[in-house]
């Protein structure tokens, strides 16, 4: 079925538009966008006035235990979930070819080294704790055959018992030869460093130990690496340092460092229900908070939609969404009011469509829910 959004204003996943504009699409994805009162809207008619249409949100940065999560990321106007870590294969072939709720790209079981905190969750794959550059080159060569989106590596700082330098390094030539971007877990300054050495394309996490060095940050910028900073978990995982308020403030002083530098920063939150982790960030209304930390961090409000639309596409090569435009996926959020004169007006949830179909139950008040 059509649907027309009639009189609303567009952000298009770069710029806000002209407007106001009519904008109709169905499940086969926008089919037209014109300036409002042009035509006469066809099929399901939704009056836009007073509010904005965005992309369909990307969480770059997502874990899930329950195919029950697409869902609520969707409720949240969270359309897209890249999951940075699910296991056995076949939970991950779930997730990816659920057809409801949020869509999803995977990096299935991710590599990490013998000896750090991630080698003790329990149930990990032993096969995927590396210990030698062959090694990491044979598993990346399984997530290749799996059908994986990306690759990803756990790295943690000197001596912490991640991956050597070898053995990342080698993942990463494997990958991409196999045309795969590499996504790096690095939530220290030293791991940090390693993940620029071995020219991962992907950080996620930002630093709580201390503040980017200068020589640091223009790496990340000048190499075009991407930031994804989760700074809402950094904010959680603060809680537990011995001086949070510091903590925290290299985490945001990282993104702004890196921001200033001309570094891409993009939208994640490392939403998760999984027991024993520092700090339990929920699905869908975490991304919301997310872009308000970020605003705090220095970026625009239009730098933190973008992040989690435009931005997030181009690193991770997402082309057929995260803008509005004829021909792209119809995953569309409609909120009250302008999100470009204040980041909270993505909380306040009017309607969401995924793949042009709508999302039944929109959740509500989302201020209370991060």
């Amino acid at each position: 079925m059509r649907t027309t959004i009639t009189d609303v204003a567009v952000f298009d996943g770069h710029d806000i538009l002209d407007g106001p504009y009519d904008v109709s699409f169905d499940d086969s994805g926008i089919t037209s966008l014109t300036p409002a009162g042009i035509a006469t809207p066809t099929g399901g008619i939704v009056d836009g006035t007073g509010a904005t249409l965005l992309p369909g949100l990307i969480d770059s940065h997502v874990h899930f235990r329950d195919l029950a999560e697409l869902s609520t990321l969707a409720q949240y106007g969270v359309t897209t979930a890249l999951d940075m870590g699910s296991w056995p294969a076949r939970f991950t072939t779930a997730l990816r070819t659920a057809g409801s709720g949020a869509d999803v790209r995977s990096a299935g079981t991710p590599l990490i080294g013998p000896a750090g905190p991630h080698s003790r969750i329990p149930g990990f794959p032993t096969e995927d704790k590396i210990t030698t550059p062959e090694q990491a080159r044979r598993r990346v060569a399984a997530r290749v055959a799996e059908g994986v989106d990306y690759i990803k590596l756990v790295l943690e700082r000197p001596g912490g018992g991640g991956l050597d330098l070898e053995s990342a390094a080698a993942a990463v030539e494997a990958a991409h030869a196999a045309g795969l971007k590499v996504v790096a877990h690095a939530s220290h300054t030293g791991a940090i460093a390693l993940a620029v050495q071995a020219r991962v394309d992907i950080l996620t996490h930002v630093p709580l130990d201390a503040d980017l060095d200068e020589a640091q940050v223009r790496a990340i910028a000048e190499q075009a690496r991407v930031l994804v900073p989760t700074l809402t978990m950094m904010r959680g995982t603060a809680r537990h340092h011995p001086d949070p308020g510091q903590a925290y403030l290299h985490a945001r002083n990282t993104v702004t460092a890196v921001h200033q530098a001309g570094g891409a920063i993009v939208a994640g939150t490392d939403a998760n229900t999984q027991p024993g982790v520092p700090a339990a960030v929920p699905h869908g209304s975490s991304l919301h908070a997310e872009l308000a930390l970020l605003v705090e961090a220095g970026l625009t409000p239009r730098e933190a939609l973008r992040s989690a639309t435009s931005a997030a596409v181009t690193a991770f090569g997402l082309a057929d969404r995260g803008s509005i435009r004829p021909g792209l996926r119809a995953d569309l959020l409609l909120v009250a009011g302008d999100p470009l004169s204040a980041i909270d007006a993505t909380r306040s949830i009017l309607a969401v469509w995924t793949a042009g179909r709508p999302v039944d139950a929109v959740a509500q008040d989302t201020s209370t829910q991060s």
